[in-house]
Formats: C-alpha cells, structure tokens, sequence
C-alpha cells in the first residue's frame, strides 16, 4: 500500500546528547530544534503495510523493538504521483508514522494537551493533498509549539503537537473489501496516541484534531462516527467539512480500479476478475509505484477519495446530511472556518457558457439519488443564484475587475466543482473550488451542530494576501496558524500570533477566549440563535453575522443531498 519508512539505527555515542523518551523497553532518541523544541519523528504507529498486509486495514503497533530508535528526522512519505513537476518527497510503500514536536526538557509527568495534525500535504496550490498527495515534512511546527510555550509562562498552557503521515490512495477497490483505508490509518494514529503519548509528557484525555482541506475533511468523516468520542475531545475544521465533496459508493469506481489494475503487469489480466488483491499483494512495488505514477490524472480528478461505506464494520456509512440529521455525530467541540476566496486559485480561467457549468455540475453529482430531473432543475436554479456578474463573484469586494480574465472566471470561482483541465506549471488538473465545497458545507455543519448542543466557533479568514491578486485563497491562512506568516505580509506577524493564541487556547481549554497571550477580541460561541463567526484580519478582527450569500448558500444547504453530501 501506499505508506513510509522507519528505521532503527543505534545512537549510543549520541544518545546522552540528544532528548530520550522510553518508550516502553524502547528507548526513542530525537532531536532539537531549537533552545526550546524537541522532535521526535518517524515513529512507526501500524505495522508495514507489507506483503498479507498490503491492501488491508491498519494493524496497530503500539511496542517498538526493546532497542534504541533512530526519531531524529521524518521518515518517507507514501508512495504518490508526481504532481505539477515539483520535486516529489522520498518515499516508501511503509509509511505509517507519527511526528511529535515538544517543549524542550518537560517530565513524562507533565500531562500537556495535544495537537494532533492530519497533514495530507504536497500540492502546488495549497495545504490540502486532494486524498492523495502528502508529506508531513512540509509542516514545520517548532514555531507553533514555541508560541505555546512563550504563553505557558503566563500559566500551565504548553502543549505537544503531533503530525501522522496517512495513506491517501486506493481508498476504494473493486473487491469491495478496502474501503477508506486512509481514514482507518487515522484512527489508528490516534488509538497510538491514546497509548503512548504520556511517554512524551502528553494528556490523552486532552486531545485536539486538526486538518485543512482534504484533512479538515478527513477529520469531519471521523466525527460522524461517535466512537471518535473516545480518541480525541476537540477539533479544528479549516476548509473543509464531512460534506466538502459529493458522496458515492465504491461501485462507482469498479472502472477506475480496474484500469489501475491493468496498469499492473504482473496483474493486468486479473483487472475485471472481480479478485484482483490476492495478485496485487505479491505485486513489487515498483510495479504498483509505476501504476500509481500512470493514474496521476485520476487522482488529481479526486476520485480516490473516501467512498460510502455501509458495512458493518463500515466508517463512512450515509451522506452526511443525513446523518446530521439524524444527531449521528461525535459531541465534541469545534472550530471550523473558511477563507474568503477558496475558489479563485483553482477557477477555469478560459470562458465558460452556462451550458458548460451546468455540465460540470450535473456530471460531478450524477447519477442522481432522487431523479435526473430533480437534478437538472437543481442546477437550473444554482446557475441562477449565481449569475454572470463580476461585480459579486470572487474574488469577493473587488468590484468589475476581472483581471485580464472572462467573467465568467468569478463567477465559477464562486461557485462549484469541476471536471475540466486548468493549467498549473503547464500541467493540466482538476479540483474542488468555491461554495459548493467549502462554504455551504461548513456553515451546514455549524448549524447542525448548533441546533444539537454542540459547542462551537466559527471564522471567516479575510487576511489581504500582498503577493496574490486573486484574494484570500484556498489554504492562505495555514502559515499564520503555524506561526509562519509569508514574509511578504509585513502586518502578518500580529495576525499570526492572534491566530495562533486562538487555537492555542482552544486546545488547551476548549475555549479560544482564555486571556493568554496577545490582546484580542472576543470570539463568541456560535449557536442557533447566534449565528456569527470571527472575521480574521489584521486591524479588522470582529464579530461578523454568518449570513454571507445567505440566499445562495441556503439553497445549496437545503439540496445538499441532492447534490450527494
């Protein structure tokens, strides 16, 4: 499958010189990095993914070998497609893995919250990987943990932060029996947590899960199962929500999977035999890197993401809407917000007719769960509360400029998903962009939240981007939260450090208002009766109604599963 390397190399000569935890009969040797942080990373938390094991749900591995363990550096992410020409991260087929980043010198007895980051990572554009790309090397947090511990001498509000490295691809197979494997590798990553994290001087009861786009994602389809009560107490939601994106069984897949079987040598003639694992288990990796190097198209079409599953054993088991409905979800505090312009990166820049839109999103929701023309009507009426007009498309406030492109250009930046190439480093891709997947989702998840008793906050990050044109993009705000805003926003500093003592205090407390740290407005918990969010954005951080495109945005809400979410 599709996971990373681990290694244990003796550091006996190093060891009295480096941070140690045991773990266990194991002693874990990582690294500073910096006067106050300490990493440990790489260290394994499933069983290789090897051989029998291929193709199979994650098998926890919560004892490492009674030796010493070689965590100074992060080890190789899964096995991925090449994207956009960028230099892909090493990688290995064995790469279930977790990294901790700590306060430098605390005692296993220090009981710190955790920050447990799902970092589905390596995209030209942003921070979100599209279910497919990733590599937790791209997230440095020693600034993060470092802000934590500068507000810890105000009080007891250090914390630890931990990232895991998933695997994303073959979340669907024509067998029909690996379902989600990159969401089950999650909750396995938070079961080693629940095990082992006291070594490290973490709280297990003290938990908090985050993730942007695919990630934020990822951890919405793990809070519709109630059992994640027990793994984790909180969550950060930033761009991305169980219902970002339509919702399908396996079965539709049965073509995709089998044309990524044929690309398999040694398995091509099994592809439409209905048992293609029993092969692709003995398959080299070279094979299977090579298959997965030859569907980069499709996993760039997102269709590799999480699928219905329904089965008894099942993670994944209705559309969200449903199960909002229903109360079926974990209770367990949130944030959850989106940026102002997370469709302006990823808009077809060349002129769309209505009839090309409306393509776009009867194929991208078909078929159908109630009827064809249910459907159709449905678009006819989303085309409609989403005219042609530069003047309220995104990105948003910027009146009739149209930047050199069609109108058209805001006006799907707005709106939907899409199935058409755009152009990205002269490669050609596709992905999910504007309300449809971002803004409708998160504030239906706010208010069913709300309406069930669950608290919660809601943002909307609005930070101007100096060095971008096209507004406040898909996956702006991650450099803030990580206390690493870009150097070409010269009032950046001040705003991460707001942004960044926000979570920080919601980690700790459940509660983003705890007084630490820098002066800053109060964040108010949204509720049905209060429907509001913060407006992040240095000089201009307030309380703002949640009712943006209320029109617009309470239709696609009220169709949601029309639209398969």
């Amino acid at each position: 499958m599709l996971r990373a390397l681990f290694s244990l190399v003796p550091l006996i000569t190093l060891a009295g010189a480096l941070p140690q935890v045991k773990l266990g009969k194991a002693t874990v040797v990582g690294q500073d990095v910096s006067d106050k942080v300490e990493f440990f990373g790489g260290i394994p938390f499933a069983e290789p993914p090897l051989g029998e094991l291929r193709l199979k749900p994650p098998v926890l591995k919560t004892q490492l070998p009674p030796t010493t363990f070689n965590a100074s550096s992060y080890r190789n992410a899964c096995i991925q497609p090449p994207f956009f020409g960028l230099p892909a991260p090493p990688q290995s087929e064995d790469c279930l893995s977790i990294n901790i980043f700590r306060p430098a010198g605390i005692a296993p007895t220090a009981r710190l919250p955790i920050f447990v980051a799902i970092d589905l990572t390596y995209h030209c554009f942003s921070y979100g990987g599209g279910f497919a790309l990733g590599s937790s090397m791209l997230f440095d947090a020693k600034d993060l943990v470092a802000r934590s511990i500068e507000r810890g001498k105000e009080g007891s509000h250090k914390r630890l932060m931990s990232t895991e490295e998933p695997s994303y691809i073959l979340h669907t197979a024509g067998d029909m029996g690996a379902l989600n494997l990159g969401l089950r590798d999650q909750l396995a990553a938070l079961e080693w947590v629940q095990a082992n994290i006291h070594a490290f001087g973490g709280d297990k009861n003290k938990v908090t899960i985050f993730g942007e786009s695919a990630g934020a994602m990822s951890t919405g389809l793990l809070y519709l199962n109630p059992q994640l009560e027990k793994l984790a107490r909180a969550a950060i939601f930033e761009s991305g929500s169980s219902n970002g994106l339509a919702a399908f069984p396996a079965a539709r897949n049965d073509n995709l999977w089998k044309g990524f079987v044929e690309k398999v040598p040694s398995c091509s003639n099994l592809a439409s035999s209905g048992d293609t694992f029993t092969c692709l288990k003995t398959a080299s990796i070279e094979e299977i890197t090579a298959a997965i190097n030859d569907s980069a198209e499709e996993l760039r079409l997102l269709q590799w993401g999480p699928t219905l599953d329904a089965g008894r054993d099942g993670i994944y088991s209705d559309y969200p809407s449903r199960l909002y409905e229903k109360g079926h979800f974990a209770r367990l505090p949130f944030i959850a917000g989106t940026n102002r312009d997370e469709g302006t990166l990823f808009a077809i820049q060349t002129k769309l007719s209505d009839e090309d839109l409306k393509d776009m999103l009867v194929i991208q929701h078909s078929p159908a769960i109630t009827s064809q023309v249910g459907l159709n009507s449905t678009v006819d009426k989303i085309l409609e509360l989403y005219p042609d007009d530069p003047t309220i498309g995104s990105p948003y406030g910027t009146g009739a400029e149209l930047f050199g492109l069609p109108s058209s250009y805001k006006r799907h930046a707005s709106l939907c998903e899409f199935i058409l190439p755009i152009s990205c480093a002269n490669e050609l891709t596709v992905v999910s962009v504007g309300d449809i997947t971002f803004a409708a989702p998160r504030r239906q998840w706010s208010q069913a939240a709300a309406k069930a008793g669950v608290k919660s906050y809601g943002y909307l990050f609005t930070q101007p981007q100096p060095s971008q044109p096209l507004g406040v993009t898909h996956g702006a705000e991650v450099p803030y939260v990580y206390a690493q805003p870009p150097p070409t926003d010269s009032a950046g500093q001040g705003m991460s450090a707001i942004i960044a003592d926000y979570w920080i205090s919601f980690t700790v407390s459940l509660d983003p208002n705890d007084g630490k740290g820098v002066k800053r407005p109060e964040w108010p918990q949204y509720t049905t009766k209060n429907q509001v969010l913060l407006q992040l954005e240095g000089g201009n951080t307030t309380v703002i109604k949640d009712d943006f495109r209320k029109e617009q945005i309470g239709f696609l809400i009220k169709n949601s599963l029309i639209l398969r979410r």
